[in-house]
């Protein structure tokens, strides 16, 4: 079956190792194999974290999610909603709506399996020893994450927020590690701001927020951090407090200054994209003062609540924390983030640029399509 099938498809490509350089590439559809389904890419998030997804494209191996027929040349991963146009698979109909992740193109080829009600899995050959997460697509229907009105805000926050959600599990889940004040750097960024909501709830935790100063007046106006300190101004925090580094920011620079000042440092800890590359030659080796910083790793944690909960009792909490972080992040009094959309491939390029260079008001979101007039079916 078949609506509206797409006869080329155009992606926004990359040059690795040199990720200003980008240029648009159409290429004509080839027919479906059975099982297979084309889709729609009809909105996607562009954050930083997308950057780092680039900045690690090799070393991570984000380029093979999506790969490029252009030898130098890669697609970076992006979180949205696709709508199916196309399908050779019985368990997958046209006119479906999937959330996932996806190349930065106007549209994407799937292999289905281990289909259920809720989602399935691309078994395409080249991603099968690439992590599972990232594999895994949302079926809107039957997703309890899901709803129609805020997909703008769920494809800029909904896979930051789990990371957020697992990192407040994981510090609770150790005690705080004896400390009782949390530091978190990069205080604007979603995924920082995503874990300080949670943290906030807990009592007798101080979670303070550490940003640039133009960054200062929103992270204060975000009600979720009990102190925002400047980079420049770490001497207003007492040395001795037993406190907890959460490094956004994988700034080697500030990571050093973290561990030298505070003598009674308990845990440092890296999340994101900085990962394995920047730990080890930026500043995790014996001369780091203090503890040693120690990734975070998301998957672990899953598995470790998982086996204790169980898998029902792990999603249930997990959706009940969107949805209270979700009403928040939405309140049309005083919403913490708003859309801005940008449609068709110049526009695409340009939102590609401004992300990169790190631009722009901390409250706006970035919505792109390679479709002019994106929408539904």
């Amino acid at each position: 079956m078949e609506i509206d099938t797409m006869s080329s498809t155009t992606s926004l490509l990359i040059r690795k190792g040199e990720l200003a350089t980008t240029r648009l590439h159409t290429a004509a559809d080839q027919p479906l194999a059975d099982g297979q389904v084309r889709v729609r890419i009809d909105s996607f998030a562009l954050t930083s974290n997308n950057i780092t997804y680039a900045a690690f494209g090799d070393a991570m191996s984000y380029w093979q999610f999506f790969p490029s027929t252009e030898e130098g040349w890669g697609s970076i991963p992006v979180w949205g909603f696709a709508s199916v146009v196309q399908s050779l698979h019985p368990g997958v109909a046209v006119g479906e709506r999937l959330y996932g992740y996806w190349p930065m193109s106007s549209g994407a080829v799937l292999s289905p399996d281990r289909l259920s009600p809720g989602r399935f899995t691309d078994a395409a050959p080249h991603r099968a020893e690439l992590p599972a997460v990232y594999n895994q697509y949302f079926r809107c229907n039957a997703d309890p994450l899901y709803t129609s009105d805020t997909e703008d805000v769920q494809a800029l926050l909904r896979p930051l927020f789990i990371t957020s959600w697992l990192i407040d599990d994981f510090m609770a889940d150790n005690d705080f590690f004896g400390a009782n004040t949390l530091l978190l750097s990069s205080a604007s960024s979603k995924t920082a701001y995503g874990t300080a909501f949670q943290l906030h709830q807990r009592e007798g935790i101080e979670v303070i927020g550490l940003t640039s100063p133009a960054n200062a007046a929103f992270c204060e106006s975000l009600g979720c951090y009990h102190r925002v300190v400047t980079y420049d101004a770490l001497e207003g925090i007492a040395a001795g407090t037993p406190c907890v580094y959460v490094d956004f920011a994988g700034n080697a620079g500030l990571r050093n200054a973290i561990h030298a000042r505070f003598s009674n440092l308990r845990y440092s800890c890296s999340i994101g994209g900085t990962h394995v590359e920047q730990l080890a030659a930026k500043g995790a080796g014996k001369d780091l003062a203090g503890p040693r910083a120690t990734l975070f790793f998301a998957p672990a944690q899953i598995k470790k609540r998982t086996a204790e909960w169980g898998a029902d009792e792990f999603g249930r909490r997990m959706v009940a924390a969107w949805h209270h972080f979700l009403a928040t992040v939405t309140d049309a009094k005083k919403p913490w983030l708003r859309a801005e959309h940008h449609h068709g491939g110049e526009a695409v390029q340009a939102a590609y640029a401004q992300v990169l260079a790190g631009k722009g008001d901390p409250r706006t979101g970035h919505i792109l399509s390679l479709y002019k007039q994106p929408g539904g079916l």
